[in-house]
């Protein structure tokens, strides 16, 4: 089929009438699909069950250094999960601090403090008249909620397959003092999929910020989320890449197991420099006695070490990336040549990301729901839910089973096809 906009108006009208007979077709069937968020599988939550039985009553549940992690203690977490994490996270055990399990929280804390109590003694941002974040767009709904929260203004950077727009992120830190970090998440990105490279990350690492304040929040959920054996994005190590730009307190580097255990039951962590993780450490001593050692304990038992961990990896891919390459197949295949969206074809993490035309994304995201088919709502991928384009869309293909995925996919494609021929057809008619 040719493309919509090449289209007579008396051919596109009857595509039109072809698609609403479809869509009729398909809310005959009450469907009840969701892929509005990035959550693991019931098969993906299998693979770590497990871990339910290398601890017992009978366990020996003291660290190789005689810790007993039955009891309060060890603030920054035990030195065998911090040397899993480090492994997994590509950093020295020394700068890690292991908490509970959610590393959004952690990065929730990490904000919050800055604003009652400053970062390195500098004036906490609550004391200050304006307070800002940059936020590479399409991004994380729930990296912006933490600031739109705190009542932090957010501005949109532009984002391309190899990072954020890196000659606006200079030019604004340098210039204004009231920004004071950025949120990033550097490999396989939520919702793009894209990695930054060599040039991005030496570019971040060497950045000269007019706030001495000023952070980078580092987001490394996507690590080891690689779909592929034979086709990996490896990206230079952020800390030490800081380190040798002479700027080792610029970055905060978050990761955690939760989507390589069990999500409400994982670990997380952060990496930084010294001074940072003193600065930290210092709030966090009246924060808690320590986290969930036993919880830390059990991960160590389970992979034993980075090895047993990248194993689990192998089954978690073999898992999603029949579910990637068929939303993927779908799409090229009902859309390929039609003119009406573009799309990502990840090679690793969570998301597919699906650019509209302008203006279409709402009403794509309307009509599957109306279908049965709950999507992450249009406008979540950037600051304050308003995309000024109305174009970006999230795909989380991970959470149905294949079948369903498959009849939300194709659902999908076609409500992209229904809104964007009436869009090209309305504007024929003006």
């Amino acid at each position: 089929m040719k493309p919509y906009a090449e289209m007579t108006k008396e051919e596109l009208a009857e595509e039109i009438k072809k698609l609403k007979d479809l869509y009729r077709y398909y809310q005959r069937m009450d469907l009840n699909l969701d892929m509005s968020r990035g959550k693991p599988s019931a098969e993906q939550l299998d693979l770590s069950m497990g871990m339910m039985d290398v601890l017992n009553s009978d366990s020996d549940l003291a660290c190789e250094d005689g810790t007993d992690c039955r009891n309060y203690g060890v603030l920054t977490g035990v030195h065998e999960a911090k040397v899993l994490i480090g492994d997994m996270m590509e950093n020295n055990p020394d700068n890690i601090i292991i908490y509970g399990n959610s590393s959004l929280n952690v990065m929730y804390d990490t904000v919050s403090r800055a604003m009652t109590h400053g970062i390195m003694g500098n004036t906490p941002w609550c004391k200050l008249d304006k307070v800002k974040f940059l936020c590479p767009v399409p991004g994380y709904d729930r990296h912006f909620a933490i600031t739109q929260y705190f009542g932090i203004e957010m501005i949109p950077v532009p984002t391309y397959p190899g990072g954020p727009d890196m000659d606006m992120v200079e030019k604004l830190v340098s210039e204004d003092e009231s920004i004071k970090g950025i949120w990033c998440v550097p490999k396989y990105g939520n919702p793009t999929g894209y990695s930054y490279s060599d040039e991005t990350v030496r570019r971040f690492a060497g950045l000269k910020p007019a706030a001495p304040d000023f952070r980078i929040f580092w987001d490394n959920a996507y690590g080891v989320h690689h779909l592929y054996d034979d086709r990996q994005d490896h990206l230079i190590e952020i800390l030490m890449a800081c380190k040798r730009a002479g700027n080792p307190d610029l970055v905060y580097k978050f990761s955690s197991t939760s989507k390589i255990t069990f999500p409400g039951s994982g670990i997380a962590a952060l990496a930084t420099s010294p001074n940072n993780l003193e600065d930290i450490v210092e709030q966090l001593k009246n924060q808690t006695i320590g986290h969930d050692k036993v919880n830390q304990l059990r991960h160590v038992r389970y992979f034993g070490d980075i090895h047993g961990l990248m194993v689990q990896m192998k089954k978690h891919a073999d898992i999603l990336r029949p579910k990637f390459e068929m939303v993927e197949w779908i799409l090229d295949e009902e859309l390929g040549g039609l003119g009406i969206g573009e799309w990502t074809k990840p090679i690793g993490g969570y998301f597919i990301y699906f650019k509209s035309l302008d203006g279409c994304a709402k009403a794509i995201v309307k009509r599957c729901k109306k279908c049965g088919v709950k999507m992450t709502p249009a406008g979540a991928t950037w600051p304050y839910g308003k995309d000024p384009y109305d174009r970006d869309i999230r795909i989380a293909p991970s959470y149905p089973p294949v079948e369903d995925l498959r009849a939300a996919s194709q659902l999908f494609a076609l409500c992209v096809k229904l809104v964007s021929a009436e869009k090209i057809y309305s504007e024929m008619s003006e």
